[in-house]
């Protein structure tokens, strides 16, 4: 559908620009918004190496082990039938601790294997797993304690305080995490009760 809408408004907008004599405005947006945009992926790009750097260096020390051992409990009670699958269990522990840490572009790598891991011992495959689903409202609603990608932008666009939205956003993902594994236990129970 954003196929559709996408070009169409863009489309409106060449067609207002020419009609209202204001095409020289319009290219001139253009050039200045690629500059904005080259700048902003300048220093995402930068932030996402500098903390992808820190997660492989994580993964390859006894940080992540301990970080595992702790979210362990949590983690069983999250996802059940996949307790004994230690492949999927990492890559799911992989994934929360770099969505804790705002690393979405990192987190999903280990999303995806996750994600593959547990549909290996998926017995239908015509229809998500109970962990499957419960690894996908995770990845929607994480919890983030460094909204690095956030920080980034709003530094990248001169704020005062970049790191100023940060308790506003531990407070939103926090109701947003739970919200989410609440309803998805509810309805994973009624399905189950069928």
């Amino acid at each position: 559908m954003l196929n559709y809408i996408w070009p169409l408004i863009i489309l409106c907008s060449f067609i207002y620009a020419i009609i209202s004599g204001n095409i020289e405005n319009l290219n001139n947006s253009i050039f200045e918004s690629l500059e904005e945009v080259i700048t902003l992926s300048m220093t995402l790009v930068g932030t996402m190496c500098l903390w992808c750097g820190l997660m492989e260096i994580v993964k390859n020390t006894s940080i992540m082990d301990k970080m595992t051992r702790v979210l362990r409990p949590i983690l069983v009670w999250l996802f059940p039938d996949a307790k004994n699958n230690e492949e999927a269990m990492e890559n799911i522990s992989m994934n929360t601790i770099s969505n804790i840490f705002g690393l979405g572009n990192a987190a999903t790598p280990a999303g995806i294997k996750a994600m593959e891991s547990l549909d290996k011992s998926n017995m239908d495959k015509r229809k998500l797993s109970d962990s499957m689903m419960m690894l996908i409202v995770l990845n929607t609603t994480s919890i983030e304690l460094i909204p690095t990608t956030v920080i980034a932008i709003r530094a990248s666009l001169n704020a005062l305080n970049p790191a100023s939205i940060i308790i506003p956003i531990w407070i939103s993902t926090i109701i947003g995490t739970l919200t989410g594994i609440i309803s998805t236990k509810i309805l994973i129970k009624r399905s189950k009760n069928r």
